[in-house]
């Protein structure tokens, strides 16, 4: 089963499930965007975009998402906000745009998702200016953690909507050029994870 094929049949019931047990943190990582100046920021996996109403006015927005479906109900929300948006359909791992064309990139609920966690982070760094920032919130593993149920649920969620054994310091290793600027827990105990990433190399 293919994520595109799996959150094409979510995509109805996906805000249900998870939109209560993430605003929060959702907001809370969000609330980065409203320090610093940026103008151009990009939202890779927006999925049925939860995080649009969360968004502070000003930036010029760019949403992607694999999945029809789920960018159907992201322009449905666009269309009831003041925001200045597009919406686009693509490949997190193969991203449409130029190198250094972002100021910030927003990596909610993906990482964890793709079956190729470093390729994502990659060209999040890739299309990031220098001095740019990444916020990400996702569920990871620490590095030795051995969470036996989680690594042995995982190749099953996986094949429906998500990991559970990404560990995010092996992830990070792929994106040269990105440095942790802040890490705290967000949910579930830590499991979830609130990153603020800086690129520090052009």
């Amino acid at each position: 089963m293919t994520l595109r094929y799996s959150y094409t049949l979510f995509a109805p019931v996906y805000d249900a499930f998870v939109a209560p047990f993430t605003a929060r943190a959702r907001r809370d990582s969000l609330l980065r965007l409203r320090e610093g100046s940026h103008a151009e920021v990009l939202l890779v996996g927006i999925g049925s975009g939860l995080d649009l109403p969360l968004l502070p006015r000003g930036p010029r927005y760019t949403g992607l998402d694999l999945t029809p479906a789920m960018l159907a109900r992201a322009r449905r929300k666009a269309a009831t906000l003041d925001l200045d948006l597009r919406l686009d359909q693509g490949d997190a791992r193969r991203l449409p745009y130029d190198d250094a064309a972002f100021d910030v990139v927003v990596l909610h609920l993906i990482l964890a998702v793709t079956p190729h966690p470093g390729r994502v982070l990659a060209e999040a760094a890739r299309v990031l200016r220098r001095g740019g920032r990444v916020l990400i919130l996702d569920k990871f593993l620490r590095p030795g953690q051995k969470a036996p149920l989680r690594r042995l649920i995982s190749p099953l969620l996986g094949l429906l909507a998500t990991r559970a054994d990404v560990v995010f310091e092996e992830t990070l290793a792929q994106a040269p050029g990105l440095e942790v600027a802040s890490d705290r827990p967000a949910l579930a105990g830590g499991w979830f994870r609130r990153i603020e990433l800086r690129k520090t190399e052009a």
